[in-house]
């Protein structure tokens, strides 16, 4: 029984305030999900760098000896900047490699997300728990994804826990189960694409990924989803400029849609949303079985 939220931005004037009220909307699920959460934030996108977020091990981390690896590895501009359990870490655009060096020099690092605007922070806890300790409210952005945990088909573990981000910039948070990932997983990874956890939501990140990189966009490759992912689910999606909604053909999980002109907005329960500004004004709906929606930076509209 699992809560995932999303909210969009439309208006600029919003982005101060994104993660006060992402998070607001998020702690109003946590009884959804008690075992974990985890966000995604779009935020602070600099012209030639990338950014990949990680989870850092347990105990002492020699964080300031990654940062003058990545400084001699990939240029003096590399930074790595702590939050809790979590590191952001940048590079210049051109680096190539870095994950595979990642991998080589400082194997238990847990990459959780990368590209150009994405963060992903994601811990075992209570929503309101995960949201203090990596300052949720504090964030501003674009835009935002939020997950909720009630673990009934693995353990709960801090890398099983959502959001999932195979791809880059792509994010995905999933309410419901897919029948289907197993052999599906096998499939995309003879196409290259790299798991961390058994989870089936990784799954369809990877899927994501893996269709875009085919060339479709996000609309194209939801609508390809339908045809390929089987089981019951409600996705919230996030790419670097654009937010998405998909519910499967049968459409048994809950889901409410909400949008005004400062902001869209989803969530697994009203409530969620009954947080926002402006909402007394906003067209609600739930969203049609098996239709896609999707919004993007440049035109915010459905």
């Amino acid at each position: 029984m699992c809560g995932i939220i999303g909210l969009f931005t439309k208006n600029a004037a919003l982005e101060s305030d994104l993660g006060r009220l992402a998070s607001g909307m998020l702690l109003q699920l946590s009884d959804r999900g008690p075992d974990s959460a985890g966000f995604a934030v779009y935020r602070d996108r600099a012209p030639g760098i990338q950014k990949i977020t990680v989870m850092l091990p347990g105990g002492e981390f020699p964080v300031d000896q990654l940062e003058r690896d990545m400084k001699a590895a990939f240029g003096g501009e590399s930074t790595v900047t702590r939050l809790s359990s979590h590191a952001v870490l940048r590079v210049p655009e051109h680096a190539d490699g870095v994950r595979d060096w990642l991998r080589e020099h400082f194997p238990a690092l847990y990459i959780t997300s990368a590209g150009s605007a994405i963060e992903i922070f994601k811990e075992i806890g209570r929503p309101d728990q995960v949201a203090s300790r990596f300052e949720m409210a504090s964030m501003r952005g674009s835009h935002a994804l939020g997950h909720t945990r009630m673990a009934t088909e693995s353990a709960v573990t801090t890398r099983a826990s959502h959001p999932f981000s195979t791809g880059r910039d792509v994010c995905l948070v999933h309410n419901g189960s897919l029948s289907n990932h197993n052999r599906l997983r096998e499939r995309l990874k003879d196409e290259g694409i790299a798991f961390g956890t058994d989870n089936d939501s990784e799954v369809a990140a990877g899927y994501l990924q893996w269709r875009t990189a085919q060339g479709d966009d996000l609309d194209a490759a939801l609508n390809r989803a339908l045809e390929d992912l089987d089981g019951f689910y409600t996705f919230a999606i996030g790419t670097a400029d654009g937010f998405a909604v998909l519910r499967d053909p049968v459409g048994c999980k809950p889901a409410v849609m909400a949008e005004t002109d400062d902001w869209v907005a989803m969530a697994s329960e009203f409530r969620a949303i009954a947080t926002l500004p402006g909402v007394d004004d906003a067209r609600i709906e739930e969203p049609e079985p098996g239709r896609v929606y999707t919004w993007h930076r440049e035109d915010s509209h459905a």
